[in-house]
This record gives structure tokens, sequence and C-alpha cells, in this order.
């Protein structure tokens, strides 16, 4: 499915490439460590959306100013995660999981996060489609890196959890599904708020 899907956005991906490299100097693919099944690194790929030697947080807020003008475009088409279909067909991404986190902010010790990294990581979950504008959410923030590791990763984790605990064959094909619905209508998905991010009493 993985590599028929690379076949299948081709164009895309080489109008993206080619949209990247008229634009910005640097590599058209963007390659970042992300921790996965069992806790082992792998590269995740992804069409480049960012200038290069782009220093700060390792999570983007909507306005940031090292995205690029046809990064905005990529990232809020989505047209930017195609590449990780090839992380799929190598085994290292699943097209339903949680979503790989680099090293920095993954905590080996919690108990939630032993529990999702027994899972293969995934290129959409439910958690990430309730999150589709999340760089919307984080732009509001004073400090989105540290809005993101006290709020926003611990509603991750949790919604993660929740849905492994439950899932089934036909659940990841209805994320898929909604997944689609999500790309092409990205206005059904508004950001959730503060008091729905917080864990109930």
């Amino acid at each position: 499915m993985a590599l028929g899907g690379l076949v299948v956005s081709s164009p895309f991906l080489f109008l993206g490439a080619a949209l990247i490299r008229a634009t910005s100097s640097g590599p058209v693919l963007f390659r970042q460590k992300r921790m996965g099944r069992v806790g082992k690194p792998f590269e995740l790929i992804k069409l480049r959306s960012m200038r290069v030697e782009s220093k700060g947080a390792q999570v983007t807020a909507k306005g940031d100013a090292r995205v690029t003008p046809v990064g905005r475009l990529l990232r809020k088409t989505k047209l930017d995660e195609l590449p990780e279909l090839w992380n799929v067909a190598r085994g290292e991404l699943s097209l339903v999981g949680p979503r790989p986190e680099v090293p920095k902010y993954v905590d080996l010790e919690d108990p939630l996060w032993q529990k999702v990294l027994e899972a293969r990581p995934g290129i959409t979950d439910p958690v990430t489609l309730r999150l589709r504008n999340e760089e919307e959410l984080l732009g509001r923030q004073k400090d989105p890196e540290g809005f993101y590791t006290a709020v926003l990763q611990p509603y991750k984790l949790r919604g993660y959890v929740e849905y492994l605990d439950g899932r089934t064959p036909w659940s990841d094909l209805r994320v898929l599904w909604h997944t689609l619905l999500a790309v092409l209508t990205p206005s059904r998905t508004p950001p959730p708020s503060i008091d729905e991010l917080r864990p109930k009493p």
C-alpha cells in the first residue's frame, strides 16, 4: 500500500520538490531522527518546509519565521508528509499508529511512553486527526515549546494509549478514511480548546 501510495502521489511529490528547489537553497528532503518502536531511533523523511540551518524549538507554531512560503503551503496541505510512505515501506512506520516523536521529548521511564512505544509509530492516528491544526494551537501560546511539553504532549500520550487499547483493523481503516477527509476539508477539524486538552479530574 505504501509503495502504491508513492506511485500515485508521485506527481505531487515532484511538484513539491520543484517548488522547493525553485524558491530556496538546500536539499529537497528534510531528515530528522525520531523515536521508533521499542525506542529504536530512525530517520523520518519529509519534504523540506523550513530554511536550511534553522535553529530553535523542535515544535512549529503558526507564523514560525523558519517556515518558507512554499513550506507553509506544503504543511497546510500535508504534502510535506508524503515521503513518509517510504518510511512505511521500510518498516519504520505504519500507515496508522502514534506519531513518532523526536528523542528530546521522549521519557523512556514514563509508563505511558513505554506503552506507546510497544506499537509501531504511524503517519496518522485519531489524536493526529484531532490535532490536524496543531500549529494554529501552538501559535496562540507565548511559549509554544513549554505548552507542548506541559499540555499538548501529555494529551497526545493519553490519546495514543486509549486508541491502542481498543485498536482493530477496522478502526485503522476508519482512521485512514477520516484522514483523507481531514486533508480535503481541513476546516472540519478545528483544534481542541485548552480545557479539552487538560486531563479530566
